[in-house]
């Protein structure tokens, strides 16, 4: 309890200091809502109206103090575009990234704990060289390409799967099985990403608890080696892939902005891409928000699991 209590308490400037960072950068671009509104061709006395009705003529002081007096409310503030309050389209859309970066998270965490067991254990063998191969080459791709190929491949060529969107309009009864196809192409490509990072280092760790003493004392012994893989090894090589996962908790959340993007995922990735595009603050503000509360919660989730799995870590 002491140790969650002076992480949060420590997080607490970390969060004040990139939220006001964020504020203040996204108020000095060039431009502002009041164009993306009226367009680029609005007069500047129009964008002048709009501005102060908005309150933007104001100070930016100002504008950041109400801004917190808002948020210790309990209020994310109004999009200027979308016409909502903030909190209910951060909802609206983060249902859509919930499920498809759960489903993602799931399967590639099964996925690298399986590959990384065969490399930890074929350490050396063509079996763990074939799958290093692999994961070195979809390591080194980047997202827009995978997800590009994915769509050439099986909505373009076969016509397979859809390639964008979260149900097929045209069809008036669409529902689960439509959103489970839409979901297809996007968690693929996740999953291969993620895969490609987890299980190398689960592999090393494998490996590297193969070595170790108590695994040679436990042979010989005569305990089984899937037992002692399983019950032992296993256990103590799950603490940095649980680690790697936390740094990776708020992406459940917020989303991938190139893979949502690509795929135009309505979820909150696809959000912040757009709010960005149209300086749309107060819901780029609450996004950057989000992600870093989201981060020191999944670091302190990844702490409380790996103290779960080891009682002798300590946390200084």
């Amino acid at each position: 309890m002491k140790m969650i209590l002076r992480r949060l308490a420590s997080s607490c400037l970390s969060l004040f200091i990139l939220v006001a960072l964020v504020f203040f950068l996204a108020h000095l671009t060039p431009g502002g809502p009041a164009y993306s509104i009226l367009g680029q061709k609005a007069t500047p006395e129009s964008v002048a109206q709009l501005n102060q009705r908005l309150g933007l003529d104001q100070p930016l002081l100002k504008q950041f103090g109400l801004w917190i007096w808002h948020l210790l409310h309990g209020e994310l503030g109004y999009s200027y575009l979308l016409n909502r309050p903030v909190g209910q389209l951060l909802w609206v859309y983060e249902r859509n990234t919930l499920i498809f970066y759960t489903v993602s998270i799931i399967i590639s965490t099964a996925l690298s704990i399986a590959l990384g067991l065969i490399q930890g254990v074929w350490f050396g063998r063509w079996p763990a060289k074939l799958i290093g191969a692999f994961q070195l080459g979809f390591y080194a791709l980047p997202p827009f390409f995978v997800a590009a190929m994915l769509i050439l491949w099986f909505a373009v060529d076969v016509h397979w799967l859809p390639a964008s969107g979260i149900i097929d309009l045209r069809d008036p009864h669409a529902g689960i099985a439509s959103f489970a196809a839409h979901l297809v192409l996007p968690v693929t490509t996740v999953s291969l990403l993620t895969v490609s990072s987890l299980s190398r280092y689960f592999g090393e760790a494998v490996h590297e608890e193969l070595g170790k003493d108590y695994v040679r004392t436990a042979r010989a012994k005569g305990v089984s080696f899937a037992s002692i893989l399983f019950r032992h090894v296993m256990r103590n090589a799950l603490r940095p892939l649980i680690t790697i996962l936390g740094l990776s908790f708020p992406y459940i959340f917020t989303g991938g902005v190139i893979v949502e993007s690509v795929f135009n995922y309505p979820g909150l990735g696809w959000l912040m891409w757009r709010s960005a595009l149209s300086q749309d603050y107060p819901i780029l503000i609450a996004i950057v928000l989000v992600i870093g509360v989201l981060t020191v919660l999944g670091n302190l989730l990844a702490d409380l699991v790996n103290g779960l799995l080891d009682p002798r870590a300590s946390y200084e």
